[in-house]
C-alpha cells in the first residue's frame, strides 16, 4: 500500500483524532522556506550575529490534484462521488478555515445578549503529515482551487488545491501543550536525521585547517 500525504485535524487541548484528510495523490513537489530567526542585522552589535532568538520559522507549499474519474467508472460503488464529484473532499479541505455555522451561531446569541466581548473562535489544530518522519502542526496561510472539469449537474470532478502552510513552532504553541510536543518531536527528528548524514572533511573543502 502506497502511504499518502495529508492532513489531521486534532483536538488542541488532548490531540484527539477529529478528523483525517488523506491528499487522493500525493503531490509531486513540495517547496519548503526556512527564515532564520536572529537576533542581529547588519547595523547590530557584533555578539549579537550569531544569536539566534527562536526556531527558524519553516512554511511548506504544494499542489494537490483531486480527481473523480476511478470512482465514476465504478458508479455503483460511488454514489457519494456520483452525486456530488469532488465536492465533499473540497468540502473537507475548504472548513479547515472557517468557524463552524454552531460556532458562528453561539457567537450572534452572544452578541444579542450584550456581550460586547467576544473571544476568537477555536479551530483545531491541523497537523501535517508527509510520512512518520514529519509530523507537524500548521496552520493554512494560502489556499485556492481551481476546478478544471464538471459533469453534467456542474459538480466539480478534477481540481487543483494549492496550498501554502506555516509551521507552528513553541513561538506560536505553549511549550507543554499537545501541540508544542507535536512540535518538539518534529524537530527532534530533525537533530536525529543530521546525526545520520555523512561528515565531511577540512580536506574535501580544500584546505587543511582553519585560519
Amino acid at each position: 500500500m502506497m502511504l499518502k500525504a495529508g492532513i489531521v485535524l486534532v483536538d488542541p487541548a488532548n490531540a484527539a483524532v477529529l478528523r483525517v484528510i488523506a491528499l487522493q495523490y500525493n503531490p509531486e513537489t513540495l517547496s519548503r522556506t526556512l527564515q532564520v530567526q536572529g537576533v542581529g542585522n547588519d547595523s547590530g552589535p557584533h555578539v549579537d550575529q550569531l544569536r539566534l532568538k527562536g526556531v527558524a520559522i519553516e512554511t511548506f507549499k504544494f499542489d494537490a490534484e483531486i480527481d473523480a474519474t476511478d470512482a465514476l467508472a465504478d458508479p455503483g460503488n460511488n454514489a457519494v462521488t456520483v452525486n456530488n464529484g469532488i465536492a465533499p473532499q473540497l468540502a473537507a479541505l475548504e472548513t479547515m478555515i472557517y468557524p463552524s455555522t454552531a460556532q458562528l451561531a453561539a457567537a450572534d446569541a452572544n452578541a444579542r445578549q450584550g456581550v460586547l466581548e467576544i473571544a476568537p473562535m477555536d479551530a483545531p489544530l491541523a497537523l501535517f503529515v508527509w510520512s512518520s518522519n514529519r509530523v507537524v502542526p500548521v496552520r493554512v496561510t494560502d489556499f485556492s482551487i481551481t476546478e478544471e472539469m464538471f459533469d453534467s449537474a456542474l459538480n466539480p470532478i478534477r481540481a487543483k488545491v494549492s496550498l501554502g502552510l506555516r509551521v507552528l513552532s513553541i513561538d506560536d504553541l505553549p511549550y507543554a501543550s499537545s501541540g508544542g510536543s507535536i512540535y518538539l518531536a518534529y524537530q527532534q527528528q530533525k537533530e536525529r536525521l543530521a546525526q545520520l548524514a555523512a561528515g565531511g572533511t577540512l580536506a574535501n573543502l580544500g584546505i587543511t585547517g582553519i585560519p
